[in-house]
């Protein structure tokens, strides 16, 4: 209105951090459009994942909507747009086989203080005669900080069929997350770890797409908990309503007006 009061003529161009729709597929370059906020989860996501190659095909694909660290409880580390918008990490040491497969996520100077971080995720391809299939398994994930800082995590709750890819909402140090990364050393003591949306596969990639996500959410969420313990406490009632119901009798004889008093014994 200022502007416009002074009789200067403008243009306005409203920018943002990143675009609000991006194909997930990593071989689409040129084909972004609009598309109506109905359209497939697949294209929901605002960045195409990380994509680790090895000649002409993949090996790996990562993808968060927050990747975030906390060092020493203060010094937080937003990795998100340098892992997926501008790429500005370095995958060269990631390396991958049919059994193993580390996911080696370099950055530099990535906050005031450190120098280098580097991130790896350590998963293994393995077969199992209980289930008579292969499985894939995020073991550990580990953190070198300035090269000679070395924090380890145990991962429990990461693991998916082996044509899969594994898909979790939350992962995270916090007892809280449903996927934990649990610290193995007391250098990992001082970091947190803060992922959100995550989805990883490092076997049988096809296409350069994820495959089907096996979500780390069991079938027995709270809800479904909460609906069951309810349901068996008003089943109870019922049930214990309908037996006392059933143990009502009628009197067998009746006292007559014009007659002597009915006496009944107490041990009747």
């Amino acid at each position: 209105m200022d502007l416009q009061e002074r009789g200067i003529h403008f243009s306005v161009i409203y920018t943002a951090v990143r675009p609000s729709r991006v194909s997930r597929r990593t071989d689409v370059v040129a084909e972004l459009r609009r598309q109506l906020m109905a359209a497939e989860e697949e294209d929901s996501l605002s960045y195409p994942p990380l994509n680790v190659t090895t000649g002409n095909y993949s090996c790996i694909l990562f993808y968060a909507s927050n990747f975030s660290l906390k060092a020493n409880g203060s010094v937080l580390i937003d990795l998100t747009n340098a892992t997926f918008l501008t790429q500005n990490v370095d995958i060269s040491a990631s390396e991958c086989s049919d059994s193993n497969t580390t996911l080696s996520l370099k950055y530099t100077n990535p906050v005031n203080g450190i120098s280098s971080l580097e991130i790896r995720f350590l998963m293994t391809n393995k077969f199992y005669e209980v289930s008579a299939r292969k499985w894939s398994t995020l073991n550990s994930v580990e953190i070198v900080q300035d090269g000679e800082k070395f924090a380890k995590f145990n991962v429990s709750g990461i693991s998916a069929p082996a044509e899969y890819s594994f898909h979790c909402q939350l992962v995270g140090t916090s007892n809280l997350y449903p996927a934990r990364l649990v610290p193995s050393n007391n250098e990992a003591k001082n970091w947190d770890v803060f992922i959100s949306k995550l989805q990883i596969q490092g076997f049988n990639i096809i296409d350069n797409q994820f495959s089907y996500a096996s979500d780390c959410t069991g079938f027995f969420t709270p809800g479904i908990w909460m609906g069951l313990v309810t349901s068996i406490i008003l089943l109870w009632i019922l049930t214990y309503g309908i037996h006392m119901i059933m143990q009502l009798t009628t009197n067998s004889r009746f006292d007559d007006p014009k007659g002597p008093a009915l006496s009944v014994p107490q041990t009747e």
